[in-house]
């Protein structure tokens, strides 16, 4: 992927945007991560998700977080601060996990619009830009995460894969789960970083809706960013199969209660576990952690395992939110590239506002779950019609959305939605265990 994520970052910017903000009087160009101006691209960053001016060492750490990333940032040179950004986004080339594979993915972070700047048209030249942009690049998908569900749709984005937020009062749990024949063990943060690092590659592809671990993510996790805050205050440990082979890390955060001690709080920053028996292991060692009485973690499985491992079901408090956003940029590229779960034949009939992925795709799944797709009407007399936007499409395209909700509440007509469901389901509910 070096190679990729290289090519990508030398990518010029959208024409067709480029001209738009010219109209308003504003620059559109990319910033390299190494350069002066990066400072006031990460400063207008951070000003948008309301956090406060960087220093100049942590200016330094971003830079070095933002390195295998192509940055652009829109100016207003007639401003009192030509060198601040007003407008920003964030992308690199990464890859998705789907049914049955792994697809490359044009990954997008760091949207921002200054308050001073709004409604001339920034947002949407910067992502419009950026979707020309990764679809030129032969990129069939792109990727978000998002803190407003509402802007996105816009765009032809959808929320394909949700997550959890669970909170367990430790007091109600019986444990019900297996005992693994493993071992536990406290380690240091670089050494579980390096752990994320490992474990992250090697079970991303098991759940559609993952991605390629960011780059300078598993920082994040551990306090390792030179920039980080309280860093020391992260827990670390591994989990070690009876053969010795780290197949588990647990990251995760204590605060006392403020007025009786045993009543704390474990805040789980990031559980990876490659093996039924170290989920169960990390998942135990947690729950019965001393002095605490609750248990937080986001990022959840909307069918966490966990949750048949406590004894009592109400112990745990669940509540659901959407967070993994796709973009559908190449329609038969995507829907070659996953597997489905039941043989058929379907003529998908696409619209898209921004004219990418609108046309007509026969699909046709063979008994191997294998997927052909052409374009046009051609041979389509057997095919099951399913016409939605590439906003539907997105949202059925990992697997765990219903197309019988979609129908039912008419955003897909099609006479047959079950039919369409045995196809595009997955066996593995999708999930995305971080931001980016």
């Amino acid at each position: 992927m070096t190679g990729t994520h290289d090519s990508w970052q030398q990518t010029e910017v959208d024409e067709q945007s480029r001209t738009r903000l010219a109209a308003h009087d504003l620059s559109y160009r990319t910033v390299a991560a190494d350069s002066d101006a990066f400072a006031g691209w990460i400063q207008a960053v951070a000003r948008g998700f309301q956090d406060g001016e960087r220093s100049a060492e942590q200016v330094a750490a971003a830079g070095t977080r933002n390195a295998g990333r192509r940055l652009t940032g829109v100016f207003d040179e007639s401003g009192p601060s030509p060198d601040l950004a007003v407008g920003t986004i964030a992308s690199w080339a990464s890859e998705l996990t789907v049914p049955g594979a792994t697809v490359a993915a044009g990954a997008i972070s760091a949207v921002t619009v200054a308050q001073t700047h709004r409604r001339r048209g920034i947002a949407r030249a910067l992502l419009e830009g950026e979707l020309r942009s990764i679809a030129a690049a032969g990129m069939p998908l792109a990727m978000l995460t998002v803190t407003e569900s509402t802007l996105y749709g816009r765009y032809g984005f959808a929320s394909a894969a949700d997550a959890a937020i669970i909170d367990i009062d430790t007091r109600r749990v019986r444990w019900s789960g297996p005992t693994p024949s493993g071992r536990i063990d406290f380690v240091g943060r670089e050494t579980a970083r390096d752990a994320v690092v490992d474990l992250h590659e090697r079970t991303r592809g098991r759940t559609p809706g993952d991605v390629a671990l960011p780059p300078g993510h598993a920082d994040r996790y551990t306090g390792t960013d030179p920039d980080a805050k309280d860093g020391g205050n992260i827990r670390c440990v591994q989990y070690r199969d009876a053969e010795g082979v780290v197949r588990g890390v647990l990251t995760y955060t204590l605060t006392p209660h403020e007025r009786d001690i045993v009543h704390g709080t474990a805040k789980v920053t990031i559980l990876l576990a490659e093996t039924d028996e170290a989920y169960a292991a990390l998942w135990r060692f947690l729950l019965e952690l001393d002095l605490v009485a609750h248990v937080h973690a986001e990022l959840c499985s909307t069918d966490e395992p966990v949750l048949w491992m406590i004894g009592d079901r109400r112990a745990a408090a669940v509540s659901v939110f959407d967070h993994q956003y796709v973009r559908v940029l190449d329609v038969p590229t995507a829907l070659a590239a996953r597997r489905y779960s039941a043989a058929g034949t379907v003529m998908l009939r696409v619209s898209d506002p921004l004219g990418l992925a609108a046309g007509e795709y026969l699909l046709t799944v063979d008994d191997a779950g294998v997927a052909s797709v052409t374009t046009g009407s051609s041979d389509a007399a057997a095919a099951t019609t399913l016409e939605l936007s590439v906003v539907e499409l997105a949202a059925l395209y990992l697997g765990g959305v219903s197309p019988v909700a979609l129908a039912r509440a008419g955003r897909i007509t099609c006479a047959d939605p079950e039919a369409i469901g045995r196809m595009f389901r997955s066996p593995v509910t999708p999930r995305l265990g971080l931001w980016y």
